[in-house]
């Protein structure tokens, strides 16, 4: 643990300029262990400001001048903080402090691993339990005579970012998975996402295939036709790419690449054109960037919006998912979604299209099933995408942010259609990076289970249950969301490509 030289410093000035606020408020700066804590002197209101350390992104250090040595604090929800501090010598000590404490090397440095409200351990062994992904099968109508569990996995024995419970179709074999995750990039072989019991289609997922130029596998192939053949109505299946064309084709040459259709007879092949995390997180990088600018003009804000392309990958990432719920529940055809790896783009396009397809995931137990099972249970990489540990800047990159906009995105289109608010995606967007919680630690399910996190930290989810008050939509309409809408409601859900190919979505709301 870091040993603090300064842990506080007074008659500090600070400006938080993400609340809009131009007046500088003078007070007490401390750090403890898990947070830079600011306590102002005015005695009648003694506002005190929290930033965790790890939602901390950056500390810049500003030349000194006059009136002190500056620190601008850049946090991960956005917010930023600047700082004017009276010696130059105690800048330089919370400089180094901050630097080194929301820069965590280790797990156990993390703040959920030493966060301990008063909860005994049944309580803490119970939030674990709290969602429960085989009842979400079961909900599905999972397993049945077309879809079966398989141990293939247990023990992680043939993918490690897998969870150990995995669907497959009925006729699927031992040898048949083997052989299909020898031949998918990180072992990732094609596996049940989401199955609507309506058109008995399937949302599957995968990763790209190790086909290079001419490439194949024959159990690979079985996979496939064994996927489709699950779906009785249907004598094909959409492969959906989520990748630019360019990109997979790219990766060809590097011995990946994506499936021939003259090899897997029955596939579609669709490509989608969702960029790459490194695209996104410069995408990113520049909306933050107009949101600093000094005096900043309707025009400016627009012009930057614009520029960033942000808007543009989120409509990607809509059309993605509508491609796969129309699939699903206009034609009855099964879908079977990748990207690379299949832990980013993959997770984007299954989830959205699962939010279109069934309106438990729009509730607000059903919104944490949801991503419980398409990005903690699949081995999203929480800790190398959103940096709860010291790594590689280059892995960092908005992927469940993305996600977050895309049902905000969705809940102002369809504003009754959705049991919870605004509030609710910003509070587990905070969540995802701020450490508090072992939610959204670490890589994947094998991962969490090899360092204990269960046993030493908490689920969030249980908490947002708790405060689900909060977090409600008043505009909610049950009976618009079973399953039964109406089908003017499903036209409407389904045909959402259609408004969000036509408008930018937000820029009319600017």
């Amino acid at each position: 643990r870091h040993r603090l030289q300064t842990p506080w410093v007074e008659s500090v000035r600070l400006l938080d300029r993400s609340s809009g606020q131009r007046k500088v408020t003078i007070g007490t700066l401390y750090l403890s262990a898990t947070h830079t804590i600011f306590v102002e002197n005015n005695p009648e209101t003694r506002k005190e400001t929290w930033v965790l350390h790890s939602m901390v992104s950056s500390v810049e250090r500003l030349p000194t001048n006059p009136t002190g040595s500056q620190l601008i604090l850049r946090c991960k929800d956005f917010r930023v903080f600047q700082i004017l501090i009276p010696q130059e010598r105690d800048c330089l000590d919370i400089h180094a402090s901050l630097v080194r404490l929301s820069r965590p090397e280790k797990y156990s440095e993390l703040y959920c691993l030493s966060f301990n409200p008063n909860v005994n351990k049944e309580e803490r062994v119970e939030s674990w339990n709290f969602i429960d992904l085989m009842a979400d099968y079961k909900r599905m109508g999972v397993p049945n005579n077309l879809w079966v569990a398989t141990a293939a996995n247990s023990e992680y024995r043939v993918c490690d970012t897998y969870p150990s419970e995995l669907f497959v179709p009925k006729s699927v074999t031992p040898a048949i998975i083997v052989g299909s995750s020898r031949f998918r990039s990180r072992g990732r072989f094609p596996t049940l996402s989401y199955f609507h019991q309506d058109t008995l289609a399937a949302v599957c997922r995968c990763s790209q295939p190790l086909s290079g130029f001419s490439g194949r596998c024959q159990e690979d192939e079985m996979m496939l036709q064994a996927v489709m053949k699950s779906n009785p109505g249907s004598d094909y299946i959409y492969v959906v790419d989520t990748r630019p064309k360019l990109n997979a084709m790219a990766n060809r040459a590097a011995g990946k690449g994506y499936e021939n259709e003259d090899h897997y007879t029955n596939i579609k092949l669709q490509f989608i054109g969702i960029e790459n995390i490194h695209v996104m997180r410069s995408s990113q990088q520049k909306i933050i960037d107009v949101g600093e600018m000094r005096s900043l003009s309707m025009t400016d804000f627009l012009w930057g919006l614009e520029n960033s392309g942000w808007l543009k990958h989120i409509k990607a990432i809509l059309d993605a998912g509508v491609f796969i719920a129309r699939a699903v529940a206009d034609e009855g055809v099964s879908v079977l979604v990748h990207c690379s790896d299949g832990w980013d783009r993959t997770a984007q396009a299954c989830s959205i299209a699962s939010i279109l397809l069934d309106p438990y995931y729009r509730t607000i137990k059903g919104f944490m099933v949801l991503i419980e099972r398409d990005w903690v249970s699949f081995g999203h990489k929480f800790s190398n995408r959103y940096a709860h540990l010291d790594g590689d800047p280059k892995e960092v990159s908005p992927v469940i942010d993305q996600f977050l906009e895309c049902v905000w995105q969705l809940s102002e289109q369809f504003p009754c259609a959705f049991e919870f608010n605004e509030r609710f995606l910003i509070t587990i967007h905070t969540h995802v990076y701020s450490c508090q919680y072992g939610t959204f630690l670490g890589n994947s399910q094998k991962e969490r289970r090899d360092i204990r996190l269960n046993e030493q930290s908490h689920s969030l989810w249980p908490q947002l249950w708790k405060d689900r008050a909060e977090y409600t939509n008043p505009l909610y309409k049950a009976e618009l969301t079973q399953s039964q809408v109406t089908a003017a409601h499903k036209h409407c859900f389904t045909s959402y490509c259609i408004n969000v190919s036509n408008t930018i979505p937000g820029i009319n709301r600017v």
